[in-house]
Protein backbone atom coordinates (compact mmCIF):
# COMPACT_ATOMS: atom_id res chain seq x y z
CA UNK A 1 0.00 0.00 0.00
CA UNK A 2 2.76 2.15 0.86
CA UNK A 3 4.31 1.61 -2.89
CA UNK A 4 1.09 2.57 -4.55
CA UNK A 5 0.39 5.34 -2.51
CA UNK A 6 3.70 6.76 -3.59
CA UNK A 7 3.49 6.11 -6.73
CA UNK A 8 -0.37 7.82 -6.47
CA UNK A 9 1.84 11.11 -4.80
CA UNK A 10 4.61 11.22 -7.70
CA UNK A 11 1.33 11.18 -10.33
CA UNK A 12 -0.20 13.88 -8.69
CA UNK A 13 2.69 15.95 -8.71
CA UNK A 14 3.44 15.58 -12.19
CA UNK A 15 -0.15 16.81 -12.91
CA UNK A 16 0.48 19.94 -11.03
CA UNK A 17 3.50 21.07 -12.58
CA UNK A 18 2.19 20.08 -16.04
CA UNK A 19 -0.80 22.22 -15.19
CA UNK A 20 1.48 25.05 -14.27
CA UNK A 21 -1.26 26.70 -12.37
CA UNK A 22 -0.66 30.29 -12.99
CA UNK A 23 1.72 30.02 -15.90
CA UNK A 24 1.96 29.81 -19.79
CA UNK A 25 1.08 26.46 -21.06
CA UNK A 26 0.83 24.90 -24.56
CA UNK A 27 -1.01 22.57 -24.16
CA UNK A 28 -2.18 21.09 -20.67
CA UNK A 29 -1.68 17.45 -19.70
CA UNK A 30 -5.13 15.98 -19.13
CA UNK A 31 -6.98 12.46 -18.95
CA UNK A 32 -6.11 9.16 -17.62
CA UNK A 33 -1.88 8.41 -17.46
CA UNK A 34 -0.95 5.93 -19.95
CA UNK A 35 -0.67 2.52 -19.24
CA UNK A 36 0.91 0.99 -17.54
CA UNK A 37 1.52 3.41 -14.63
CA UNK A 38 5.28 4.46 -13.51
CA UNK A 39 6.76 6.87 -11.61
CA UNK A 40 7.27 8.94 -14.37
CA UNK A 41 3.94 8.49 -16.17
CA UNK A 42 1.95 11.15 -17.33
CA UNK A 43 -1.30 12.10 -18.42
CA UNK A 44 -1.98 12.31 -22.29
CA UNK A 45 -3.73 14.40 -24.24
CA UNK A 46 -6.29 13.19 -26.72
CA UNK A 47 -4.72 12.37 -30.43
CA UNK A 48 -1.28 11.59 -29.26
CA UNK A 49 -2.00 8.00 -28.70
CA UNK A 50 -3.01 5.66 -31.79
CA UNK A 51 -5.33 3.02 -31.05
CA UNK A 52 -4.53 -0.76 -32.08
CA UNK A 53 -6.73 -0.38 -35.09
CA UNK A 54 -7.87 2.52 -36.84
CA UNK A 55 -10.81 2.37 -39.85
CA UNK A 56 -9.77 4.39 -42.77
CA UNK A 57 -10.76 4.72 -46.54
CA UNK A 58 -7.43 2.25 -46.97
CA UNK A 59 -9.20 -0.25 -44.84
CA UNK A 60 -8.34 -1.14 -41.32
CA UNK A 61 -4.69 -0.40 -39.88
CA UNK A 62 -3.32 -1.79 -37.41
CA UNK A 63 -0.58 -0.57 -34.69
CA UNK A 64 1.23 -2.55 -32.16
CA UNK A 65 2.65 0.07 -29.55
CA UNK A 66 2.22 2.48 -32.35
CA UNK A 67 3.73 1.07 -35.08
CA UNK A 68 2.03 0.31 -38.31
CA UNK A 69 2.17 -3.56 -38.81
CA UNK A 70 3.76 -5.04 -42.15
CA UNK A 71 0.45 -5.01 -44.16
CA UNK A 72 -0.60 -1.70 -43.54
CA UNK A 73 3.08 -0.72 -43.78
CA UNK A 74 2.31 -1.28 -47.25
CA UNK A 75 -1.03 0.12 -47.89
CA UNK A 76 0.31 3.38 -46.28
CA UNK A 77 3.04 3.98 -48.74
CA UNK A 78 0.51 2.44 -52.19
CA UNK A 79 -1.44 5.30 -50.46
CA UNK A 80 1.01 8.05 -50.03
CA UNK A 81 2.93 7.17 -52.94
CA UNK A 82 -0.75 7.07 -54.88
CA UNK A 83 -1.33 10.67 -53.38
CA UNK A 84 1.73 12.09 -54.53
CA UNK A 85 1.25 11.09 -57.68
CA UNK A 86 -1.97 12.53 -58.89
CA UNK A 87 -1.06 15.72 -57.55
CA UNK A 88 2.21 15.45 -59.54
CA UNK A 89 0.19 15.15 -62.17
CA UNK A 90 -2.22 18.23 -61.62
CA UNK A 91 1.26 20.36 -61.11
CA UNK A 92 2.96 18.71 -64.18
CA UNK A 93 -0.52 19.97 -66.76
CA UNK A 94 1.46 23.01 -67.61
CA UNK A 95 4.47 21.89 -69.02
CA UNK A 96 3.33 18.75 -70.53
CA UNK A 97 0.75 20.80 -72.00
CA UNK A 98 3.66 22.78 -73.38
CA UNK A 99 5.58 19.50 -74.35
CA UNK A 100 3.26 18.16 -76.48
CA UNK A 101 2.44 21.22 -78.42
CA UNK A 102 6.51 21.31 -78.46
CA UNK A 103 6.59 18.02 -80.15
CA UNK A 104 3.77 18.30 -82.36
CA UNK A 105 5.13 21.65 -83.76
CA UNK A 106 8.76 20.31 -84.34
CA UNK A 107 7.42 17.26 -86.22
CA UNK A 108 7.31 19.60 -88.70
CA UNK A 109 10.44 21.06 -88.93
CA UNK A 110 13.32 22.37 -86.59
CA UNK A 111 13.36 25.02 -83.70
CA UNK A 112 13.86 28.55 -84.68
CA UNK A 113 13.17 28.54 -88.10
CA UNK A 114 10.20 26.59 -88.89
CA UNK A 115 6.91 28.67 -88.34
CA UNK A 116 3.32 27.04 -88.60
CA UNK A 117 0.45 29.52 -89.42
CA UNK A 118 -2.82 28.63 -89.62
CA UNK A 119 -3.49 31.34 -93.01
CA UNK A 120 -7.06 30.49 -93.22
CA UNK A 121 -8.09 30.58 -89.44
CA UNK A 122 -7.92 27.41 -87.25
CA UNK A 123 -10.79 25.01 -88.35
CA UNK A 124 -11.53 21.53 -86.48
CA UNK A 125 -9.15 19.36 -88.04
CA UNK A 126 -6.30 21.14 -85.46
CA UNK A 127 -6.95 19.21 -82.32
CA UNK A 128 -5.56 21.68 -79.69
CA UNK A 129 -6.63 23.23 -76.64
CA UNK A 130 -9.54 25.77 -77.29
CA UNK A 131 -7.87 26.95 -80.27
CA UNK A 132 -10.23 29.82 -81.69
CA UNK A 133 -10.90 29.81 -85.64
CA UNK A 134 -11.59 33.78 -85.83
CA UNK A 135 -7.94 35.11 -86.21
CA UNK A 136 -5.29 33.39 -88.06
CA UNK A 137 -2.67 31.80 -85.63
CA UNK A 138 1.46 32.02 -85.99
CA UNK A 139 3.42 29.98 -82.95
CA UNK A 140 6.94 28.85 -83.33
CA UNK A 141 9.45 27.21 -80.28
CA UNK A 142 12.92 28.74 -80.39
CA UNK A 143 16.28 27.00 -79.09
CA UNK A 144 17.71 29.35 -76.68
CA UNK A 145 20.53 26.44 -76.32
CA UNK A 146 22.95 28.04 -78.44
CA UNK A 147 22.67 31.42 -76.86
CA UNK A 148 20.36 34.77 -77.10
CA UNK A 149 17.83 35.19 -79.93
CA UNK A 150 15.95 37.92 -82.12
CA UNK A 151 12.73 38.00 -83.08
CA UNK A 152 11.22 40.57 -85.06
CA UNK A 153 7.71 40.55 -84.69
CA UNK A 154 5.80 42.59 -87.67
CA UNK A 155 3.04 45.20 -86.57
CA UNK A 156 -0.67 44.56 -85.76
CA UNK A 157 -0.72 41.17 -84.12
CA UNK A 158 -1.72 40.04 -80.71
CA UNK A 159 1.30 37.57 -78.83
CA UNK A 160 2.84 36.55 -76.18
CA UNK A 161 5.93 34.57 -74.99
CA UNK A 162 5.81 31.65 -72.69
CA UNK A 163 8.19 29.34 -71.68
CA UNK A 164 7.96 25.55 -71.24
CA UNK A 165 6.89 25.64 -67.39
CA UNK A 166 3.68 27.81 -68.97
CA UNK A 167 5.53 31.28 -67.17
CA UNK A 168 4.40 34.29 -68.98
CA UNK A 169 7.56 36.34 -70.32
CA UNK A 170 6.47 39.17 -72.09
CA UNK A 171 3.44 40.32 -74.69
CA UNK A 172 4.03 41.05 -78.20
CA UNK A 173 2.23 43.22 -80.50
CA UNK A 174 -1.08 45.34 -79.26
CA UNK A 175 -0.79 44.19 -75.33
CA UNK A 176 3.37 44.05 -75.54
CA UNK A 177 5.59 47.02 -75.65
CA UNK A 178 5.54 47.47 -79.43
CA UNK A 179 2.04 48.82 -78.97
CA UNK A 180 1.31 46.84 -81.85
CA UNK A 181 3.48 48.70 -84.16
CA UNK A 182 6.21 45.93 -84.25
CA UNK A 183 9.43 45.98 -83.28
CA UNK A 184 12.79 43.77 -82.30
CA UNK A 185 12.33 41.37 -79.21
CA UNK A 186 15.68 39.80 -77.58
CA UNK A 187 15.49 36.33 -75.84
CA UNK A 188 17.94 35.61 -73.37
CA UNK A 189 18.39 32.21 -72.16
CA UNK A 190 18.49 31.64 -68.33
CA UNK A 191 21.03 32.67 -66.60
CA UNK A 192 22.62 35.26 -69.19
CA UNK A 193 25.09 37.52 -67.84
CA UNK A 194 26.28 38.58 -70.96
CA UNK A 195 26.24 42.26 -72.88
CA UNK A 196 22.14 43.27 -73.80
CA UNK A 197 22.89 45.76 -76.42
CA UNK A 198 20.12 48.91 -76.54
CA UNK A 199 17.05 48.60 -79.05
CA UNK A 200 15.51 45.85 -78.09
CA UNK A 201 12.53 44.69 -76.07
CA UNK A 202 14.45 42.20 -73.46
CA UNK A 203 12.87 39.11 -72.61
CA UNK A 204 14.00 36.52 -70.25
CA UNK A 205 12.15 33.43 -70.43
CA UNK A 206 12.39 30.58 -67.60
CA UNK A 207 13.56 27.92 -69.78
CA UNK A 208 15.82 26.91 -72.99
CA UNK A 209 12.64 26.20 -75.04
CA UNK A 210 10.11 29.11 -75.40
CA UNK A 211 6.72 29.57 -77.07
CA UNK A 212 6.45 32.26 -79.15
CA UNK A 213 2.44 32.60 -80.56
CA UNK A 214 0.61 35.89 -81.85
CA UNK A 215 -2.52 36.01 -84.39
CA UNK A 216 -3.28 38.45 -86.65
CA UNK A 217 -6.69 39.97 -87.73
CA UNK A 218 -8.90 39.60 -90.43
CA UNK A 219 -9.24 42.51 -92.85
CA UNK A 220 -12.64 43.17 -94.92
CA UNK A 221 -13.38 39.60 -94.28
CA UNK A 222 -9.85 38.60 -95.30
CA UNK A 223 -7.00 36.93 -92.82
CA UNK A 224 -5.06 37.20 -96.22
CA UNK A 225 -3.36 40.34 -95.44
CA UNK A 226 -2.48 40.00 -92.06
CA UNK A 227 -1.21 36.55 -93.00
CA UNK A 228 0.59 38.39 -95.60
CA UNK A 229 2.04 40.99 -93.34
CA UNK A 230 3.50 38.56 -90.53
CA UNK A 231 4.74 36.18 -93.90
CA UNK A 232 6.74 39.57 -94.83
CA UNK A 233 7.97 40.83 -91.36
CA UNK A 234 9.30 37.58 -89.04
CA UNK A 235 12.28 36.84 -88.64
CA UNK A 236 14.12 35.22 -86.26
CA UNK A 237 18.37 35.29 -85.88
CA UNK A 238 21.36 34.89 -83.32
CA UNK A 239 22.26 37.96 -81.74
CA UNK A 240 24.34 39.85 -84.25
CA UNK A 241 23.72 38.04 -87.05
CA UNK A 242 20.67 40.44 -88.49
CA UNK A 243 22.26 41.22 -91.83
CA UNK A 244 22.39 37.64 -93.01
CA UNK A 245 19.41 35.59 -90.68
CA UNK A 246 18.29 32.40 -91.44
CA UNK A 247 15.18 31.74 -94.43
CA UNK A 248 11.93 31.22 -92.43
CA UNK A 249 9.57 28.37 -92.92
CA UNK A 250 6.25 28.65 -93.10
CA UNK A 251 3.54 25.45 -92.77
CA UNK A 252 -0.04 26.55 -93.98
CA UNK A 253 -1.57 24.32 -91.43
CA UNK A 254 -5.38 25.07 -92.15
CA UNK A 255 -7.38 22.15 -92.90
CA UNK A 256 -4.58 20.01 -91.79
CA UNK A 257 -5.19 16.55 -89.43
CA UNK A 258 -3.09 17.96 -86.36
CA UNK A 259 -3.03 16.88 -82.97
CA UNK A 260 -1.04 19.29 -80.15
CA UNK A 261 -3.41 17.28 -76.98
CA UNK A 262 -1.00 15.66 -74.61
CA UNK A 263 -1.46 12.15 -73.34
CA UNK A 264 -3.44 11.51 -69.94
CA UNK A 265 -1.99 7.89 -69.52
CA UNK A 266 1.52 6.85 -68.83
CA UNK A 267 3.23 8.82 -71.71
CA UNK A 268 2.28 11.71 -69.41
CA UNK A 269 5.22 11.10 -67.09
CA UNK A 270 7.72 10.42 -69.70
CA UNK A 271 6.46 14.16 -71.22
CA UNK A 272 7.43 15.98 -68.35
CA UNK A 273 10.50 13.47 -67.54
CA UNK A 274 12.33 15.01 -70.66
CA UNK A 275 11.25 18.31 -69.61
CA UNK A 276 13.18 18.16 -66.77
CA UNK A 277 15.80 16.50 -67.88
CA UNK A 278 16.57 19.02 -70.41
CA UNK A 279 15.32 22.52 -68.82
CA UNK A 280 16.59 24.63 -66.31
CA UNK A 281 14.40 23.97 -63.00
CA UNK A 282 15.44 27.42 -61.30
CA UNK A 283 11.42 28.84 -62.48
CA UNK A 284 10.10 25.81 -60.58
CA UNK A 285 8.95 26.06 -56.85
CA UNK A 286 10.79 23.61 -54.56
CA UNK A 287 7.73 22.10 -53.44
CA UNK A 288 6.33 20.76 -57.21
CA UNK A 289 10.30 19.79 -57.69
CA UNK A 290 9.46 17.53 -54.47
CA UNK A 291 6.35 15.79 -55.34
CA UNK A 292 7.65 15.22 -59.11
CA UNK A 293 11.12 14.04 -57.23
CA UNK A 294 8.65 11.88 -55.19
CA UNK A 295 7.74 9.65 -57.89
CA UNK A 296 10.96 9.25 -59.28
CA UNK A 297 11.23 12.38 -61.68
CA UNK A 298 14.23 14.24 -60.80
CA UNK A 299 17.15 16.38 -62.97
CA UNK A 300 19.98 14.23 -63.51
CA UNK A 301 18.69 11.28 -62.32
CA UNK A 302 16.99 8.22 -64.55
CA UNK A 303 13.32 7.80 -64.55
CA UNK A 304 12.76 3.92 -64.31
CA UNK A 305 9.64 2.93 -61.91
CA UNK A 306 9.76 -0.90 -60.97
CA UNK A 307 6.46 -2.64 -61.96
CA UNK A 308 5.16 -1.71 -58.53
CA UNK A 309 5.37 2.17 -59.42
CA UNK A 310 4.48 1.95 -63.16
CA UNK A 311 1.21 0.55 -62.08
CA UNK A 312 0.81 3.39 -59.29
CA UNK A 313 1.57 6.14 -62.08
CA UNK A 314 -0.47 5.00 -64.58
CA UNK A 315 -3.44 4.60 -62.37
CA UNK A 316 -2.81 8.34 -61.25
CA UNK A 317 -2.59 9.66 -64.55
CA UNK A 318 -6.04 8.05 -64.96
CA UNK A 319 -7.07 9.64 -61.25
CA UNK A 320 -5.31 12.96 -62.50
CA UNK A 321 -7.36 13.26 -65.82
CA UNK A 322 -10.04 12.58 -64.50
CA UNK A 323 -9.40 15.39 -61.49
CA UNK A 324 -8.77 17.86 -64.26
CA UNK A 325 -12.15 17.30 -66.02
CA UNK A 326 -13.90 17.35 -62.38
CA UNK A 327 -11.94 20.79 -61.75
CA UNK A 328 -13.02 22.15 -65.21
CA UNK A 329 -16.31 20.74 -65.90
CA UNK A 330 -17.85 20.40 -62.39
CA UNK A 331 -16.00 23.57 -60.87
CA UNK A 332 -16.94 23.78 -57.60
CA UNK A 333 -15.10 27.09 -57.07
CA UNK A 334 -17.57 30.30 -56.32
CA UNK A 335 -14.92 32.61 -57.47
CA UNK A 336 -14.69 30.93 -60.60
CA UNK A 337 -18.11 32.63 -61.84
CA UNK A 338 -18.33 35.76 -63.47
CA UNK A 339 -21.71 36.29 -62.46
CA UNK A 340 -23.93 35.29 -59.25
CA UNK A 341 -27.52 34.39 -61.15
CA UNK A 342 -25.47 32.81 -64.30
CA UNK A 343 -23.35 29.62 -65.07
CA UNK A 344 -20.38 31.55 -67.31
CA UNK A 345 -17.15 30.64 -65.62
CA UNK A 346 -13.90 32.62 -65.79
CA UNK A 347 -10.81 30.94 -67.44
CA UNK A 348 -8.29 32.31 -64.42
CA UNK A 349 -9.32 31.95 -60.99
CA UNK A 350 -6.87 33.53 -59.34
CA UNK A 351 -5.62 36.08 -62.22
CA UNK A 352 -2.90 35.05 -64.83
CA UNK A 353 -0.89 34.09 -61.81
CA UNK A 354 -3.33 31.44 -60.30
CA UNK A 355 -2.65 32.65 -56.97
CA UNK A 356 -5.34 33.21 -54.01
CA UNK A 357 -3.59 36.36 -52.41
CA UNK A 358 -0.18 37.09 -53.39
CA UNK A 359 2.10 34.21 -52.92
CA UNK A 360 -0.36 31.69 -52.43
CA UNK A 361 -0.78 29.29 -55.40
CA UNK A 362 -4.55 28.70 -56.58
CA UNK A 363 -3.68 24.63 -57.11
CA UNK A 364 -7.30 24.85 -58.34
CA UNK A 365 -7.29 27.37 -61.01
CA UNK A 366 -4.07 26.42 -62.60
CA UNK A 367 -4.98 22.97 -63.17
CA UNK A 368 -8.53 23.46 -64.33
CA UNK A 369 -7.22 26.38 -66.78
CA UNK A 370 -4.11 24.31 -68.34
CA UNK A 371 -6.65 20.99 -68.70
CA UNK A 372 -8.32 23.13 -70.99
CA UNK A 373 -6.35 25.80 -72.64
CA UNK A 374 -2.66 27.42 -73.66
CA UNK A 375 -1.71 30.65 -73.65
CA UNK A 376 -0.84 32.77 -70.42
CA UNK A 377 -1.24 36.20 -70.51
CA UNK A 378 -2.04 39.33 -68.16
CA UNK A 379 -4.06 40.66 -72.01
CA UNK A 380 -6.37 37.97 -71.23
CA UNK A 381 -6.75 38.67 -67.58
CA UNK A 382 -7.10 42.42 -68.05
CA UNK A 383 -9.78 45.47 -66.67
CA UNK A 384 -8.73 47.90 -69.52
CA UNK A 385 -11.45 49.08 -71.12
CA UNK A 386 -11.54 48.32 -75.03
CA UNK A 387 -8.18 45.89 -74.75
CA UNK A 388 -6.94 42.42 -74.82
CA UNK A 389 -10.26 40.23 -74.83
CA UNK A 390 -11.81 38.06 -72.34
CA UNK A 391 -13.54 34.80 -72.06
CA UNK A 392 -16.17 33.39 -70.06
CA UNK A 393 -17.41 29.62 -70.77
CA UNK A 394 -19.68 27.09 -69.80
CA UNK A 395 -20.32 23.51 -70.05
CA UNK A 396 -23.95 23.33 -68.40
CA UNK A 397 -27.38 24.47 -68.87
CA UNK A 398 -29.49 26.90 -67.24
CA UNK A 399 -30.47 23.85 -64.97
CA UNK A 400 -27.03 23.14 -64.51
CA UNK A 401 -26.58 19.90 -66.63
CA UNK A 402 -24.35 19.00 -69.01
CA UNK A 403 -24.79 20.02 -72.27
CA UNK A 404 -25.87 17.09 -74.47
CA UNK A 405 -24.37 16.81 -77.99
CA UNK A 406 -28.11 14.81 -78.84
CA UNK A 407 -30.25 17.62 -77.38
CA UNK A 408 -31.51 20.98 -78.42
CA UNK A 409 -30.33 24.52 -76.51
CA UNK A 410 -30.37 28.49 -77.26
CA UNK A 411 -27.84 30.86 -76.34
CA UNK A 412 -29.56 34.61 -76.14
CA UNK A 413 -27.38 37.64 -76.59
CA UNK A 414 -28.42 40.55 -75.48
CA UNK A 415 -28.23 43.79 -77.36
CA UNK A 416 -25.58 45.89 -77.64
CA UNK A 417 -23.05 43.29 -76.86
CA UNK A 418 -20.11 45.32 -74.93
CA UNK A 419 -17.03 44.54 -77.87
CA UNK A 420 -14.50 47.06 -79.52
CA UNK A 421 -13.88 44.73 -82.04
CA UNK A 422 -15.82 41.16 -82.56
CA UNK A 423 -17.73 38.53 -80.89
CA UNK A 424 -17.49 34.83 -81.39
CA UNK A 425 -19.27 31.58 -79.47
CA UNK A 426 -16.78 28.78 -80.76
CA UNK A 427 -18.12 25.04 -79.15
CA UNK A 428 -15.68 22.60 -78.14
CA UNK A 429 -15.28 18.27 -77.62
CA UNK A 430 -15.54 17.56 -73.84
CA UNK A 431 -13.19 15.05 -74.63
CA UNK A 432 -10.31 16.72 -76.55
CA UNK A 433 -11.23 20.33 -75.05
CA UNK A 434 -10.74 21.21 -79.04
CA UNK A 435 -12.80 22.23 -81.50
CA UNK A 436 -15.95 19.85 -82.10
CA UNK A 437 -15.61 17.53 -85.07
CA UNK A 438 -18.92 17.36 -87.20
CA UNK A 439 -19.62 18.72 -91.22
CA UNK A 440 -18.94 22.05 -90.47
CA UNK A 441 -15.55 23.09 -90.99
CA UNK A 442 -15.87 26.64 -88.30
CA UNK A 443 -18.17 25.17 -85.69
CA UNK A 444 -18.75 28.71 -84.32
CA UNK A 445 -21.14 31.76 -84.98
CA UNK A 446 -19.91 35.01 -84.71
CA UNK A 447 -19.97 38.78 -85.57
CA UNK A 448 -17.12 38.37 -88.14
CA UNK A 449 -19.94 36.47 -90.08
CA UNK A 450 -22.40 38.41 -92.25
CA UNK A 451 -24.64 36.03 -92.51
CA UNK A 452 -25.43 36.10 -88.52
CA UNK A 453 -29.27 37.71 -88.07
CA UNK A 454 -29.63 39.67 -85.08
CA UNK A 455 -32.87 40.32 -83.86
CA UNK A 456 -35.16 43.07 -84.19
CA UNK A 457 -33.68 44.93 -80.77
CA UNK A 458 -30.14 43.76 -82.04
CA UNK A 459 -29.98 40.82 -79.70
CA UNK A 460 -28.34 37.09 -81.16
CA UNK A 461 -29.79 33.59 -80.65
CA UNK A 462 -27.03 31.41 -81.32
CA UNK A 463 -28.57 27.42 -81.57
CA UNK A 464 -27.06 24.31 -80.83
CA UNK A 465 -28.27 20.79 -81.37
CA UNK A 466 -28.24 17.76 -84.40
CA UNK A 467 -30.05 19.48 -86.62
CA UNK A 468 -30.73 23.03 -87.18
CA UNK A 469 -33.94 24.74 -86.16
CA UNK A 470 -35.68 25.93 -89.05
CA UNK A 471 -34.89 29.55 -90.17
CA UNK A 472 -32.00 30.09 -88.04
CA UNK A 473 -29.18 27.71 -90.26
CA UNK A 474 -27.16 31.05 -89.99
CA UNK A 475 -27.10 31.22 -85.99
CA UNK A 476 -26.45 27.52 -85.68
CA UNK A 477 -23.32 25.17 -84.41
CA UNK A 478 -23.75 21.68 -85.00
CA UNK A 479 -23.60 18.71 -81.73
CA UNK A 480 -22.63 15.23 -82.26
CA UNK A 481 -25.22 13.16 -80.15
CA UNK A 482 -23.26 10.62 -77.44
CA UNK A 483 -20.78 13.41 -77.21
CA UNK A 484 -20.91 16.15 -74.33
CA UNK A 485 -19.76 19.87 -75.57
CA UNK A 486 -18.76 22.72 -74.01
CA UNK A 487 -18.33 26.29 -75.77
CA UNK A 488 -16.41 29.36 -74.74
CA UNK A 489 -18.40 33.34 -75.68
CA UNK A 490 -14.86 35.40 -76.71
CA UNK A 491 -15.12 39.37 -76.37
CA UNK A 492 -12.58 41.05 -78.23
CA UNK A 493 -11.88 44.36 -76.62
CA UNK A 494 -14.88 43.91 -73.87
CA UNK A 495 -16.40 47.42 -73.04
CA UNK A 496 -17.34 48.72 -70.29
CA UNK A 497 -21.19 47.64 -69.82
CA UNK A 498 -19.00 44.20 -69.90
CA UNK A 499 -16.60 44.56 -66.83
CA UNK A 500 -19.89 47.13 -64.20
CA UNK A 501 -22.06 43.56 -65.48
CA UNK A 502 -24.69 45.75 -67.11
CA UNK A 503 -24.30 43.24 -69.77
CA UNK A 504 -24.86 39.59 -69.22
CA UNK A 505 -25.56 36.99 -71.43
CA UNK A 506 -28.56 34.54 -70.79
CA UNK A 507 -27.55 30.83 -69.80
CA UNK A 508 -27.61 28.61 -72.67
CA UNK A 509 -31.41 27.26 -72.47
CA UNK A 510 -32.71 23.46 -73.32
CA UNK A 511 -34.73 23.57 -76.69
CA UNK A 512 -38.33 21.45 -76.31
Amino acid sequence: MKTVRCVRASLAASVAVALNVGGTLAQPLTGAPTPPAFKFTTPMPQGVVVPDSVDTRLGILRFLGGVPDQASTDKIYDNLDFQRAVQAYLLALPVVNQMANRTATLSIGPANTTVPIWEQMVDSRTVELTANDNTPYTWMWLDLRNGPLVVEAPPKVLGTVNDIWYHWAADIGFTGPDHGEGGKFLLLPPGYKGDVPPGYFVVRPGSLSVWVVWRSFVVDGSPAPGVDLVKKMTKVYPLGQSGAPPQMKFVNMSGKPFNMVGPGDFRFWELLNEALQNEPTEAVDPTTLGFWASIGIQKGKPFAPNDRMKRILTEAAAVGDATGRALFYRNREKEALFFDNRNWKRPFIGGYRFEWQPGVANLTGSAMYFFAATGVTPAMDTQIVGEGSTYPWTATDADNNPLDGGKSYKLHLPPHIPVKTFWSVIVYDAQTRSMLQTDSQFPSVSSQSKTVRANADGSVDVYFGPKAPAGHESNWVQTVPGKSWFTILRLYGPLEPWFKQEWRPDDIVLQP
